[in-house]
């Protein structure tokens, strides 16, 4: 239970690597509030959650509206009084698409998701947890943030650029004792990267529930020696074994 008593909230928390970072966290004690667009799905959750004796709560918001983020933080914070813990996870991809067949449109769809929302899920939290000098933020950015790679505009972009904002901004509130880290997944077997490729999946990919833990790792007080950094947990994925989306087996 290493995370008894805390309350976290979770953007992106319906499917994904973000259902199992909120699964995870209700498991180890935590009180989750989860926010995505599709209500249904966290209210699925929820009903998961309070089966077993823990407590979660279900809200609707698109992280890339600062009247829902605003909102968002409000009914997390009326419902548990505090925020100990902000996982980004909330994110939206394109399949492959060359930059002259990119519309302005999509760009700022995929970087409003992906790189706003985290902006402002953070600015929202934030001054909550300076005044009580504590806190923990985890911004889930990918193994494309690292490396970019031809078709993937805008999405390996905007997660670059996830990695560089939690660095400054864990420079920003270390003196109040917040911790900021990023997790940069590789292949995670999860509906959206089955819709960016259209089904054809790499051969090698984690669960989301490995990417869970490491959540659970940085958002415990374990972690307490770790802020600033973004953690590559590329699994299988790893660059050093071939492919950046697959494998060869090494005899």
């Amino acid at each position: 239970m290493r995370l008894k008593e805390k309350v976290a909230l979770v953007t992106g928390g319906s499917r994904g690597i973000g259902r199992a970072i909120v699964l995870a966290f209700a498991g180890e004690g935590a009180k989750v509030a989860i926010a995505s667009r599709n209500k249904e799905r966290c209210d699925e959750l929820v009903a998961q959650i309070e089966k077993k004796g823990g407590s979660a709560l279900s809200i609707k918001a698109d992280v890339a509206s600062e009247t829902d983020v605003k909102r968002m933080v409000k009914l997390a914070t009326d419902k548990f009084q505090r925020v100990d813990i902000l996982v980004n996870c909330a994110a939206v991809n394109l399949p492959y698409r060359a930059v002259t067949e990119l519309s302005l449109e999509e760009w700022n769809w995929i970087m409003g998701v992906n790189l706003t929302g985290t902006f402002l899920a953070c600015r929202a939290v934030l001054p909550q947890m300076m005044a009580r000098r504590s806190g923990k933020i985890i911004n889930i950015a990918s193994i494309g943030g690292r490396l970019g790679a031809a078709g993937r505009t805008p999405y390996r972009p905007s997660k670059a650029a996830v990695i560089n904002f939690t660095y400054c901004l864990a420079a920003e509130v270390k003196e109040f004792n917040i911790d900021v880290n990023a997790i940069c997944p590789g292949a995670v077997e999860t509906d959206m990267l089955r819709e960016i490729t259209e089904g054809k999946l790499p051969e090698h990919m984690m669960p989301p529930s490995d990417i869970a833990a490491v959540a659970v790792f940085l958002a415990s007080d374990e972690s307490r020696a770790v802020t600033g950094t973004a953690i590559d947990a590329f699994g299988p994925s790893n660059p050093l074994f071939g492919a950046s989306t697959s494998v060869r087996r090494v005899k």
